[in-house]
């Protein structure tokens, strides 16, 4: 969908699921009564169809199915707010009968929060508002099926808002599925980070997500992303200039102001665009919390990267040393990247555990 075909008439039929309507079906929407209601407390002057069931409780060690759809038809928007710690909720989705996840994520890098805590996030695909409401608009068609679920690996409770948007219609033959994958290098070894290398098939490459922690001092994000597409075997197709060019911004994203006594004050810029941003800046609090942190977007919309048969991505972790020389560096770099491919898809490497997916 967008404003060039909005207007046009359709067969498709809207449904949409959540907490009060877990099926999506017509009609089924605020049907919860007292005895079964997560707000059974707060509506209990009320009853049946005054937001008796608006949210779920997910126990430690289990994982709930947000949704399972029949179809033909297509995701749209996902909308949620997670409690809890954002990296120990892990996000799946499932297309038509496969037994392993197209989409595997902790729900926090899927919407480029990857370190946790609150920071605007406005673009075309992902969208992240006050207080902590996660958006999602890319576009995810099946043909068959579509199960998408939720595992709390935490030792806590979480209580989970949500709401899936999607449409039954037809779905043109050469449409793709969409992927995600999760990856986290911590520590970096030989300054080079592969954000994803078990591509295998027909598809295109469109987005990008790095929370970027970085343990020396100076600027970080010298270091080139490289693209291996196809054939390619020693040398990339697609080569870029540096970490922070590829993000679209320029010089180590600073912005120089002069401070009222006319003092050249340089920082960090955050910025967040349709296509690309670094939105989040962590700077730490002096006393436990002082690694540098950075979360950055960049997402391939206007121009995704086409493959035939196999694709491979690294980035350089790349700094300054004294004298002019590069630096490699041993950062903490947890990516997650985004494409659509044909089925079937490759097997994902296994998720880190817990104490590897935590901050820290």
């Amino acid at each position: 969908m967008n404003l060039g075909n909005l207007f046009r008439l359709s067969d498709a039929k809207t449904r949409s699921i959540s907490p009060e309507n877990l099926t999506g079906e017509p009609g089924k929407g605020g049907m919860a009564t007292l005895e079964n209601g997560s707000a059974k407390n707060a509506a209990r002057d009320l009853g049946q169809g005054w937001k008796v069931n608006p949210f779920i409780v997910i126990k430690p060690g289990e994982t709930f199915t947000m949704a399972e759809i029949t179809g033909p038809g297509a995701i749209q928007h996902i909308w949620m707010t997670p409690t809890g710690n954002w990296r120990f909720s892990i996000l799946r989705f499932y297309w038509d009968d496969e037994k392993e996840p197209s989409v595997e994520v902790p729900v926090g890098d899927f919407f480029g929060a990857g370190w946790g805590g609150y920071s605007h996030l406005n673009s075309l695909a992902v969208t992240i508002n006050p207080g902590s409401a996660f958006n999602c608009y890319w576009v995810m068609p099946f043909r068959k099926k579509c199960k998408i679920t939720m595992t709390n690996i935490n030792v806590e409770n979480m209580t989970l808002y949500y709401q899936v948007d999607y449409t039954l219609t037809t779905v043109p033959d050469d449409a793709a599925y969409f992927h995600a994958q999760y990856r986290r290098s911590n520590q970096v070894k030989d300054g080079i980070c592969t954000i994803i290398d078990n591509i295998e098939g027909k598809g295109q490459y469109v987005g990008t997500y790095l929370a970027w922690g970085v343990h020396n001092n100076g600027w970080w994000g010298e270091g080139e992303i490289k693209f291996f597409i196809d054939d390619d075997t020693n040398f990339p197709t697609i080569n870029g200039t540096g970490t922070e060019d590829y993000f679209c911004g320029s010089y180590d994203f600073d912005t120089r102001k002069k401070n009222a006594a006319g003092v050249d004050v340089v920082d960090y810029t955050e910025f967040s665009t349709a296509y690309a941003g670094l939105h989040q800046v962590v700077d730490g609090d002096g006393h436990y919390n002082v690694m540098q942190r950075f979360g950055m977007y960049r997402w391939h919309i206007m121009d995704p990267i086409r493959f035939e048969k196999k694709l491979k991505v690294t980035i350089q972790d790349l700094g300054w040393r004294s004298g002019g020389r590069y630096l490699v560096q041993q950062s903490d770099i947890s990516s997650v990247v985004f494409w659509y491919q044909s089925e079937p898809h490759h097997s994902f490497p296994k998720l880190p555990a817990k104490n590897e997916l935590e901050v820290n």
